[in-house]
């Protein structure tokens, strides 16, 4: 999942910058509301962390304008202005939560990802395409309640896959969601992971195929033939 963080205090930036990308996500960081606002402007989020004492542009403003262009990406505002008359701004002007500082940062984490869950698997933790499940919360995942050994990179993959079982996800799709504009990823790069992961669902009756010229869909095997290697 891709987040983006908008965050000035610049030791806080880099420590939150750290957790979210230990914890699996893909960040960008900007520090003022200005060139936030303009990002935002062609670049989707799963999520957005929005500090509101920004320079160039308060986060209200950022906010207001991000929801004028009819944008629904889940924004937690985070902020030192913890009095109710902001925080009702704030959630009347289209935030969907809420953290004052000081926070503890588990508790960021978790609101973090109930966003993001709130929007494709009606609040659960979990989500699973057939018999394989995904705890979102844990990063584990599960065949028929064993544990599937993969890579934290897998992961993030398998979880794009199942959110969008239905529909096939191409290979742009995957870099926007998976990568920041500091990593350097190619479409080879993508293949290369796309492989490791499609040989080890392949043992469990699951395929990653491969629609020429548009992405991948997640499907059912359906027999032998099917597999590609």
């Amino acid at each position: 999942m891709r987040l983006l963080l908008v965050e000035d205090d610049l030791i806080l930036k880099d420590g939150l910058e750290r957790s979210f990308t230990k914890s699996g996500y893909a960040v960008d960081v900007m520090t003022d509301g200005d060139s936030a606002n303009k990002l935002l402007s062609y670049q989707e989020y799963d999520v957005i962390v929005l500090d509101l004492g920004l320079p160039k542009m308060d986060g209200y403003e950022v906010l207001k304008r991000l929801r004028s262009r009819g944008n629904t990406t889940p924004v937690l505002i985070l902020t030192a202005l913890e009095d109710t008359q902001n925080r009702v701004k704030g959630l009347d002007l289209g935030a969907d939560d809420y953290l004052a500082k000081p926070f503890d940062l588990a508790e960021l984490e978790a609101r973090v990802r109930a966003l993001i869950r709130r929007g494709v698997s009606g609040g659960s933790a979990k989500i699973s395409f057939g018999d394989l499940v995904m705890d979102t919360s844990s990063r584990q995942c599960l065949f028929k309640n064993v544990p599937l050994a993969l890579s934290q990179r897998e992961v993030a993959l398998l979880e794009l896959f199942i959110l969008k079982a239905s529909k096939v996800v191409s290979k742009a799709k995957i870099l926007e969601h998976l990568c920041t504009w500091n990593q350097d990823m190619s479409e080879n790069t993508i293949e290369v992971n796309v492989s490791r992961l499609r040989k080890k669902l392949n043992v469990l009756g699951i395929e990653i195929r491969t629609i020429r010229g548009l992405g991948y869909l997640l499907a059912k095997l359906e027999s032998a033939s099917d597999i590609e290697t």
